[in-house]
């Protein structure tokens, strides 16, 4: 398990996880649908089956991009850690799985698994022929709240969907930075990404306004569901390691690049995800 554990990089759950925790406990405290454990251990299944689906197929499929590319060439497959079989056997045993979790939840989710797996799995080809991967990612990471959301009430609703667009718009944002290191590569490789289209300092812009759009989708909630000065200090906290990581990457400087795609991302989901969290328990339980 280790080895897959490595191949799929479990820890970058970390991105989409807390969102999928602000989807399905915001169908428990404002809708009539109940907590259920069951309903979100199946979730959480949901979330992780999806995501080693995807993370494997792109090393699967990027295989031969990644042994090119001194930056990647010790992945597990080009490093020889994982066969190409083994890693197109765990993306289709996680399929699979996904599928038989979506089963057990409702058969709205059921009916969708297809169009969820569709869109995650799609993110791999794109860099292959738009520069807009960046945004296909975003929208595969996006699912992870409303799709938390509709299996607690089966139904769509505005203010999730305005969580999924926070996701979209702040994932394609730090994606494009990331992308950053493999500028010269990318162009070398015929590869698509907004910075090897754009260059370095139209990209970083790009990824402002993106980030820019994020932080509206995460205030807007607010205008449609009542909060308290808790969920506030998250929306404060997010919206400052957004710009923090901007400050951090610079056209003549991308060496903290690293920094500004794990660290500062993974703090914002976590604290954030925390002060909804609270603030929908306290509110629920305290009158707070």
């Amino acid at each position: 398990m280790k080895k897959y554990f490595s191949l799929v990089l479990f820890a970058h759950s970390i991105f989409a996880l807390p969102f999928a925790m602000i989807g399905f406990f915001l169908g428990v405290t404002t809708t009539e649908n109940p907590f259920n454990w069951l309903k979100l251990a199946l979730v959480l299944l949901c979330m992780v089956f999806a995501r080693n689906a995807a993370m494997a197929f792109n090393r699967y499929l990027d295989r031969n991009i990644d042994a090119k590319n001194p930056r990647t060439q010790m992945r597990d497959i080009p490093a020889g850690k994982v066969s190409a079989k083994e890693a197109l056997t765990f993306v289709i045993i996680n399929c699979v799985l996904f599928v038989i979790s979506t089963a057990f939840i409702n058969n709205l989710c059921l009916y969708l698994s297809p169009i969820a797996l569709f869109v995650v799995l799609f993110y791999s080809y794109t860099k292959r022929f738009t520069a807009l991967c960046h945004l296909v990612l975003g929208l595969g990471l996006s699912l992870a709240p409303i799709g938390a959301y509709i299996a607690v009430t089966g139904q769509f609703n505005l203010v999730p969907v305005l969580y999924s667009l926070a996701v979209l718009f702040w994932v394609s944002g730090f994606d494009i930075i990331y992308a950053l290191q493999d500028e010269d590569f990318d162009k070398g490789e015929k590869l698509h990404s907004i910075p090897a289209a754009l260059g370095i300092k139209n990209a970083l812009n790009l990824s402002v306004g993106l980030h820019i759009l994020s932080a509206t989708c995460v205030i807007l909630p607010a205008f449609f569901t009542t909060f308290s000065w808790i969920y506030y200090i998250g929306v404060a906290f997010f919206c400052f390691m957004l710009t923090y990581q901007h400050l951090l990457v610079k056209p003549n400087d991308i060496s903290k690049v690293n920094r500004a795609f794990a660290t500062t991302n993974g703090f914002a989901s976590v604290v954030f995800a925390v002060c909804f969290l609270l603030d929908a328990f306290l509110r629920t339980h305290y009158n707070f």
